[in-house]
């Protein structure tokens, strides 16, 4: 049996053996007795519901609103997998609402709906946010994500991201501000080539300008070739990155570029356009499971190359997992209205300040490894680093209060850090 079937048939005994799924819900309350019944529902129950209706803040105060994030998607862009629907996304909402449990301490249900009109969709989200803090979009294709997310962002009050966008360009941003200062580069200066044009894509190009890369040295590519401005088969948010230069195809685009990001399929990068770029280039290969450019060829081809991808047995993954549970919870804890720039870029740059410390032994030995320092090998910290709760949460709430979008502002920051820090390490 090929390694591929053993994974599939290892996967498929996870998920069904015991109770079938990965999460569940359980009791945070006392019920052992009848006086813990009448507390919990009937007659106890109407106190906190009259509270609530006289005050609608004080949900956060008697219910568990304010740690409750929903996956929702309609699985027309699960994964590699495409457009597979919402009952077959179902595993997937599930495995990203357990991640936010073990990461994050956040509570999660899994959305799965039935519905590809982005109308319909926004009502039917609109329809249940009541019931949760956070909503963390998963899996809709573009473009309607780009509409879905826009007016839930505009007509709710609680914080709101589509991870396939907003994930990768904070992670990939982390990986391209420590990139920058591996290779001496300016990020002012540096030359950008994207390839892929969907959700992901345009997100990471649009944080990268607010990093400080400049738009006109962003080439996007897409399957047809350069995005330019001459073409007429492009949308709205593909000609927000059209350049005006003369150029088509991706060996053209690459020709001098200081950082390649590869949001597409594999194997479209080839070692003769590699060589073709500057030196010590940025590549972040993120293709799966197989990227743009394998491993072996990449370093073989530029020994100078700064080489990330999306899969965990090469060095620097851009793992999603670095981000959203992390996210989450500073916004939650400090009450925010929404995630807005300023949060994703405090992201960004906690990920990018967490590599350059010094690695806790805790994490060498949960790796195998005997030493790990910044550089070339080690761009973005590792998902399972205790500190990213701590040091993420921390750097997201401060800048949601910053920028004034929190309801509950925090003003003991030191004892906040040092809390989430405590509760990641048991």
């Amino acid at each position: 049996m090929d390694t591929k079937n053993k994974l599939d048939e290892a996967a498929l005994r996870y998920h069904s053996e015991g109770r079938p799924g990965k999460i569940e819900v359980t009791a945070t309350k006392p019920h052992r007795s009848q006086q813990d019944l009448a507390l919990a529902y009937s007659p106890g129950v109407a106190a906190p519901s009259r509270a609530i209706a006289a005050d609608p803040e004080k949900v956060y105060d008697y219910t568990g609103r304010g740690n409750l994030v929903a996956v929702i998607s309609n699985g027309t862009a699960v994964l590699g997998l495409g457009n597979i629907g919402p009952l077959a996304a179902k595993p997937v909402m599930e495995g990203k609402s357990m991640l936010f449990k073990i990461f994050a301490d956040i509570d999660s249900f899994d959305i799965e709906v039935n519905e590809t009109d982005p109308e319909a969709f926004v009502r039917t989200v609109k329809a249940i946010a009541p019931t949760f803090g956070g909503i963390n979009l998963e899996d809709i294709k573009a473009p309607e994500c780009f509409e879905i997310e826009a007016r839930l962002r505009e007509e709710l009050d609680i914080p709101l991201m589509h991870d396939d966008q907003h994930g990768t360009a904070i992670i990939s941003s982390a990986a391209l501000l420590n990139g920058a200062q591996i290779a001496g580069k300016s990020l002012d200066a540096m030359r950008v080539v994207v390839n892929g044009a969907g959700a992901a894509a345009i997100a990471c190009a649009r944080l990268f300008v607010s990093l400080g890369i400049r738009r006109e040295h962003i080439i996007l590519c897409d399957s047809h070739g350069v995005v330019t401005v001459y073409r007429e088969d492009i949308n709205a948010m593909k000609r927000e990155f059209a350049t005006d230069r003369r150029i088509s195809t991706l060996a053209d685009a690459i020709r001098g570029a200081d950082v390649f990001l590869g949001v597409s399929k594999a194997d479209v990068l080839t070692a003769e356009m590699l060589r073709t770029m500057s030196a010590n280039p940025i590549v972040m290969a993120l293709a799966n499971p197989d990227p743009e450019i394998a491993y072996e060829t990449a370093v073989t081809s530029r020994p100078d190359i700064i080489f990330a991808t999306g899969r965990s047995d090469y060095p620097n993954q851009v793992n999603n997992v670095l981000g959203f549970p992390y996210i989450f919870r500073g916004a939650l804890d400090v009450g925010a209205t929404k995630i807005n720039e300023a949060m994703k870029l405090a992201a960004a740059h906690a990920l990018a300040d967490l590599t350059r410390q010094p690695v806790p032994e805790s994490v060498l030995k949960i790796y195998g490894l005997e030493h790990l320092e910044f550089g070339r090998e080690y761009l973005i910290p590792k998902p399972y680093d205790p500190r990213l709760l701590s040091a993420v949460s921390t750097a997201v709430a401060k800048a949601a209060v910053a920028s004034g979008i929190a309801r509950k502002p925090i003003t003991d920051w030191k004892a906040y850090a040092e809390r989430l820090l405590k509760a990641a390490e048991r």
